[in-house]
Protein backbone atom coordinates (compact mmCIF):
# COMPACT_ATOMS: atom_id res chain seq x y z
CA UNK A 1 0.00 0.00 0.00
CA UNK A 2 2.83 2.59 0.94
CA UNK A 3 4.52 1.56 -2.49
CA UNK A 4 0.96 2.53 -4.26
CA UNK A 5 0.93 5.83 -2.40
CA UNK A 6 4.57 7.06 -3.01
CA UNK A 7 3.66 5.92 -6.44
CA UNK A 8 0.75 8.20 -6.85
CA UNK A 9 2.65 11.17 -5.15
CA UNK A 10 5.00 10.95 -7.44
CA UNK A 11 2.35 10.74 -10.18
CA UNK A 12 1.30 13.94 -9.15
CA UNK A 13 4.47 15.96 -9.29
CA UNK A 14 5.04 16.08 -5.68
CA UNK A 15 7.71 15.10 -3.98
CA UNK A 16 7.14 12.33 -1.79
CA UNK A 17 8.75 11.82 1.81
CA UNK A 18 7.45 9.01 3.95
CA UNK A 19 7.75 10.65 7.30
CA UNK A 20 7.64 7.09 10.28
CA UNK A 21 8.76 5.87 13.26
CA UNK A 22 12.36 4.38 13.57
CA UNK A 23 11.01 1.04 14.52
CA UNK A 24 8.49 1.10 11.77
CA UNK A 25 8.65 -2.02 9.31
CA UNK A 26 8.78 -0.22 6.60
CA UNK A 27 9.15 -1.77 2.60
CA UNK A 28 11.96 -0.72 0.44
CA UNK A 29 10.59 2.84 -1.31
CA UNK A 30 12.04 4.76 -3.98
CA UNK A 31 11.95 8.52 -1.79
CA UNK A 32 13.28 10.29 1.44
CA UNK A 33 12.41 8.68 4.60
CA UNK A 34 12.32 11.15 7.44
CA UNK A 35 12.32 9.63 11.08
CA UNK A 36 9.69 11.45 13.53
CA UNK A 37 10.24 11.23 17.33
CA UNK A 38 9.33 8.02 19.10
CA UNK A 39 7.23 9.83 21.46
CA UNK A 40 4.18 11.22 21.06
CA UNK A 41 2.64 8.66 19.41
CA UNK A 42 0.42 10.80 17.44
CA UNK A 43 -0.20 11.73 13.72
CA UNK A 44 0.59 15.31 14.81
CA UNK A 45 4.23 13.84 15.33
CA UNK A 46 5.00 13.20 11.76
CA UNK A 47 2.99 16.36 10.02
CA UNK A 48 5.52 17.86 12.61
CA UNK A 49 8.44 16.40 11.25
CA UNK A 50 7.60 16.75 7.63
CA UNK A 51 7.01 20.45 8.29
CA UNK A 52 9.97 21.04 10.04
CA UNK A 53 12.10 19.38 7.00
CA UNK A 54 10.19 20.91 4.19
CA UNK A 55 12.71 24.28 3.84
CA UNK A 56 9.72 26.54 3.71
CA UNK A 57 7.79 24.82 1.66
CA UNK A 58 3.95 23.52 2.42
CA UNK A 59 3.53 19.74 2.87
CA UNK A 60 0.77 17.97 0.98
CA UNK A 61 -0.72 15.38 3.83
CA UNK A 62 -1.89 11.96 2.95
CA UNK A 63 -2.03 8.72 5.36
CA UNK A 64 -0.36 5.57 4.48
CA UNK A 65 -3.77 3.94 4.47
CA UNK A 66 -5.71 6.29 1.65
CA UNK A 67 -4.57 3.97 -1.03
CA UNK A 68 -7.06 4.83 -3.03
CA UNK A 69 -6.46 9.04 -3.46
CA UNK A 70 -6.00 9.91 -7.15
CA UNK A 71 -2.92 12.25 -7.58
CA UNK A 72 -4.97 14.29 -9.59
CA UNK A 73 -6.37 15.41 -6.27
CA UNK A 74 -3.35 15.48 -4.93
CA UNK A 75 -2.29 17.71 -7.05
CA UNK A 76 -4.61 19.77 -6.94
CA UNK A 77 -4.80 20.31 -2.92
CA UNK A 78 -1.19 21.22 -3.46
CA UNK A 79 -1.99 24.42 -5.41
CA UNK A 80 -4.26 25.68 -2.87
CA UNK A 81 -3.08 28.44 -1.22
CA UNK A 82 -3.90 28.62 2.55
CA UNK A 83 -2.25 27.74 5.58
CA UNK A 84 -4.35 24.57 5.88
CA UNK A 85 -6.68 23.41 3.46
CA UNK A 86 -8.42 19.82 4.43
CA UNK A 87 -10.68 17.30 3.09
CA UNK A 88 -14.28 17.31 4.34
CA UNK A 89 -16.33 14.24 3.55
CA UNK A 90 -19.40 12.73 5.84
CA UNK A 91 -19.01 15.61 7.98
CA UNK A 92 -15.83 14.94 9.10
CA UNK A 93 -12.50 16.25 8.16
CA UNK A 94 -9.94 14.73 6.70
CA UNK A 95 -6.74 16.06 8.35
CA UNK A 96 -4.01 13.51 6.81
CA UNK A 97 -5.88 14.41 2.80
CA UNK A 98 -4.74 17.73 2.84
CA UNK A 99 -1.88 21.14 2.52
CA UNK A 100 -0.46 22.59 5.63
CA UNK A 101 2.10 25.73 5.56
CA UNK A 102 5.04 25.98 7.39
CA UNK A 103 3.40 29.04 9.14
CA UNK A 104 1.12 26.34 11.38
CA UNK A 105 4.35 24.60 12.57
CA UNK A 106 4.51 26.19 15.74
CA UNK A 107 0.86 26.27 16.42
CA UNK A 108 1.22 22.36 15.86
CA UNK A 109 3.45 22.00 18.18
CA UNK A 110 1.64 23.46 20.84
CA UNK A 111 -1.70 21.43 20.04
CA UNK A 112 0.79 18.10 20.17
CA UNK A 113 2.53 19.39 23.46
CA UNK A 114 -1.42 19.89 24.84
CA UNK A 115 -2.74 16.63 23.94
CA UNK A 116 -5.55 17.77 21.15
CA UNK A 117 -6.24 15.15 18.75
CA UNK A 118 -5.34 15.51 15.30
CA UNK A 119 -9.04 17.17 14.11
CA UNK A 120 -9.38 19.28 17.19
CA UNK A 121 -6.29 20.58 16.05
CA UNK A 122 -6.81 21.36 12.56
CA UNK A 123 -9.92 22.95 13.41
CA UNK A 124 -8.01 25.50 15.64
CA UNK A 125 -5.85 26.21 12.85
CA UNK A 126 -9.31 28.04 10.84
CA UNK A 127 -8.55 25.45 7.73
CA UNK A 128 -9.93 26.09 4.38
CA UNK A 129 -12.37 23.00 4.07
CA UNK A 130 -12.40 21.45 0.87
CA UNK A 131 -15.75 20.37 0.25
CA UNK A 132 -17.03 16.87 -0.94
CA UNK A 133 -18.64 19.20 -3.81
CA UNK A 134 -15.23 20.02 -5.30
CA UNK A 135 -13.91 16.39 -4.66
CA UNK A 136 -16.40 14.90 -6.57
CA UNK A 137 -15.18 16.42 -9.69
CA UNK A 138 -12.11 13.69 -9.30
CA UNK A 139 -14.01 10.58 -8.19
CA UNK A 140 -16.64 9.82 -5.60
CA UNK A 141 -15.47 11.31 -2.30
CA UNK A 142 -16.16 8.58 -0.10
CA UNK A 143 -13.53 6.42 -2.61
CA UNK A 144 -11.04 8.95 -2.32
CA UNK A 145 -10.92 9.22 1.52
CA UNK A 146 -11.18 5.55 2.05
CA UNK A 147 -9.08 4.10 4.61
CA UNK A 148 -7.52 0.48 4.86
CA UNK A 149 -7.46 -0.62 8.11
CA UNK A 150 -8.82 -3.96 8.33
CA UNK A 151 -8.84 -7.15 6.22
CA UNK A 152 -12.23 -5.75 5.28
CA UNK A 153 -11.14 -3.15 4.12
CA UNK A 154 -8.55 -4.86 2.01
CA UNK A 155 -11.15 -6.54 0.13
CA UNK A 156 -13.17 -3.73 -0.42
CA UNK A 157 -10.37 -1.37 -1.71
CA UNK A 158 -9.07 -4.50 -4.36
CA UNK A 159 -12.58 -4.41 -5.39
CA UNK A 160 -12.79 -0.96 -5.89
CA UNK A 161 -9.57 -1.40 -8.00
CA UNK A 162 -10.68 -4.47 -9.90
CA UNK A 163 -13.52 -2.07 -10.83
CA UNK A 164 -16.00 -4.07 -8.60
CA UNK A 165 -18.02 -1.02 -7.50
CA UNK A 166 -21.24 -3.13 -6.28
CA UNK A 167 -19.64 -4.75 -3.46
CA UNK A 168 -17.65 -1.55 -2.62
CA UNK A 169 -21.25 0.07 -2.52
CA UNK A 170 -22.90 -2.28 0.28
CA UNK A 171 -19.65 -1.95 2.40
CA UNK A 172 -20.06 1.88 2.26
CA UNK A 173 -23.90 1.35 3.21
CA UNK A 174 -23.01 -1.00 6.19
CA UNK A 175 -19.81 0.96 7.35
CA UNK A 176 -21.12 4.84 7.25
CA UNK A 177 -22.70 6.15 10.24
CA UNK A 178 -22.52 2.85 11.77
CA UNK A 179 -18.60 2.60 12.24
CA UNK A 180 -16.74 5.44 12.42
CA UNK A 181 -12.96 5.48 12.66
CA UNK A 182 -10.84 6.87 15.16
CA UNK A 183 -9.41 10.07 16.06
CA UNK A 184 -6.44 10.08 13.64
Amino acid sequence: MLSRIVSTVGSAGLEPVVVAKPDSPLPKVDCRVLSEPQEPRHPLTGLLAALRSSAGRGVVAIACDMPLVPASVLNWIGQIEADVAVCEVNGELEPLLGRYSPAVADAIEGALADGMSMRETVRSLDPYVIEESRLARFADPARIVFNVNSPEDVAAAEDLLAGRTDRFARYVRRFTGVVRRGER
